[in-house]
């Protein structure tokens, strides 16, 4: 066996399942889960009409490039989203089955194992495949901690010269995952520099992108930060995804836009890698990213849950409005509880499930970024997370 796979942590829905282990909830509620960020709004009509009429691509095998209507889709929407100028749609965009399996993949292309010591830089909190992907890449993971106090913005300036010169990858996530943070065109003039000055790649996740709640102001993405910037997509590259989108995570559909250098590179790993996105998926995908109503319409229902919702647990909880993303960022420990007694005595008396903000977050130089607070995903429609904030409500008041 690999014995890599050894360096692997447990993935936070498994610890959570150990943690309600031997737990009966109350059987008077229903389960309500905050737990997964999984979209559970309905998949848009004229997704699922392109997806049908697309239904004889099954008879062949899809080619790793991607079809040229889905390049130029995806093109035309980062040109009109990020206000860039014109991509191309050979050579700076490739279609990806979902953005986890990219992020994963992406690391085993660009990580030097030939170097001594390789570094990938993690957020902290932080989606986990970022740290899996480093570790099978064989290089070593290094947690950035966030900033409450900057919005969550990771504390580069106290990482050291000797790290940063063993960097190969950083990844960042934005809008974040779990804090629902943005990066600011400051942000990314600061990492920009570390990246001309060290050599390393950025990875940007951006699969939050699309779910804000002002429609004049809508997130910075990495390329339309370094186009502002003057700065080029060297040794840059980003993430995205029809999932939360569109609401289709069964699609497995995404992109990863920039550098062509590096693209070249990854399309090679790709074609053994063997994970083509099925040409009736590339059809439908096309459709969804040419289209940008049923977006508004996804974004109005977040709008709605949240600015009902937010206000409810304000009231008894450490929680604001995030920037973007469908998550809430909870801390809980004004409660005399820490996030995982919260959570496992919130499931146990009301069957609500939330995620510990520890499970996503490690021990990084002294501390653990994530303890404390708990993630809540609104992703359900408005009655039912409505249902469940006022039991957490309800179980905050019996504290």
């Amino acid at each position: 066996m690999n014995p890599l796979l050894t360096q692997l942590h447990t993935y936070p829905f498994e610890k959570l399942r150990v943690l309600f282990d031997g737990i009966t909830p109350d059987a008077a509620n229903r389960p309500i889960s905050f737990g997964i960020g999984e979209p559970k709004h309905p998949t848009p009509q004229l997704i699922k009409d392109a997806l049908i009429a697309a239904l004889p691509g099954l008879s062949v095998y899809p080619a790793t490039l991607g079809s040229d209507a889905l390049r130029r889709a995806i093109a035309a929407w980062l040109e009109s989203r990020y206000h860039l100028p014109p991509l191309d749609p050979v050579t700076e965009v490739l279609p990806v089955a979902g953005s986890r399996e990219a992020l994963f993949a992406f690391a085993q292309t660009v990580v030097d194992r030939s170097r001594p010591d390789p570094i990938v830089l993690c957020p902290n909190p932080f989606y986990q495949i970022y740290e899996g992907a480093a570790l099978l890449a064989g290089a070593q993971p290094y947690f950035a901690n966030s900033d409450p106090a900057r919005n969550y913005a990771c504390n580069y300036a106290e990482i050291p010269h000797d790290v940063w010169a063993r960097t190969q990858l950083a990844y960042v996530c934005t809008p974040g995952n779990p804090t629902g943070a943005v990066m600011t065109l400051e942000d990314w003039r600061e990492l920009f520099a570390l990246s001309d000055r060290y050599g390393f790649i950025i990875a940007s996740d951006e699969c939050y992108s699309e779910i804000y709640f002002d429609e004049s102001r809508p997130p910075l993405g990495a390329m339309q930060a370094a186009h502002r910037l003057g700065h080029s997509y060297a040794r840059l590259v980003v993430f995205s995804s029809l999932s939360k989108r569109s609401n289709v995570p069964g699609m497995r559909s995404g992109f990863v836009a920039g550098d062509a250098n590096l693209l070249k590179q990854f399309f090679q790993y790709r074609t053994y890698h063997g994970t083509a996105l099925s040409p009736v998926f590339q059809s439908a995908s096309a459709a969804a990213w040419q289209d940008e109503l049923h977006v508004i319409e996804n974004r109005r229902k977040y709008v709605s849950k949240f600015a009902t919702i937010t206000p409810m647990l304000a009231a008894h909880l450490d929680v604001k409005l995030p920037d973007a993303a469908f998550y809430l960022w909870a801390r809980v420990d004004g409660l005399g509880l820490d996030d995982t007694e919260f959570a496992r005595r919130l499931y146990a008396d009301y069957n609500v499930t939330v995620l510990p903000g520890s499970f996503l977050a490690r021990d990084a130089h002294g501390i653990n970024p994530g303890r404390n607070f708990v993630r809540l995903a609104l992703v359900a429609d408005v009655e039912e997370c409505i249902e469940g904030a006022q039991r957490i409500v309800e179980f905050c008041k019996h504290l």
